[in-house]
């Protein structure tokens, strides 16, 4: 019991801090969505900040950034993965709704 309260012996402070850079993040956000500037500019910087949002949370909050390198690059891979495996489904959904044969209605 002992080994796990030195584990931890920085309290909530940290998580407190990385909150708080998370809302900050957030508000950054709303400035970026504000501002009067090319879409493609504003797409690029809200993907920037949105990656920065999700690494933090991911590392801290899903407690990743305490686990082995090997684990981490597994579930990056993994979710990657995961990831264009749906975007393979979208273009055939997109598809079947036109009404492209052969999963029409109309044929």
């Amino acid at each position: 019991m002992a080994a796990a309260v030195e584990v931890r012996s920085g309290g909530m402070a940290k998580d407190l801090v990385i909150y708080l850079c998370l809302l900050v993040l957030a508000g950054l956000q709303f400035v970026i969505a504000y501002q009067h500037i090319d879409p493609t500019q504003m797409l690029w910087r809200m993907l920037l900040v949105a990656f920065v949002e999700a690494g933090l949370a991911v590392m801290f909050f899903m407690h990743l950034g305490s686990e082995r390198r090997g684990f981490m690059v597994f579930v990056l891979i993994f979710t990657i993965s995961v990831l264009l495996g749906m975007q393979y489904g979208w273009t055939d959904s997109t598809r079947m709704e036109e009404g492209a044969a052969p999963y029409s209605s109309t044929r």
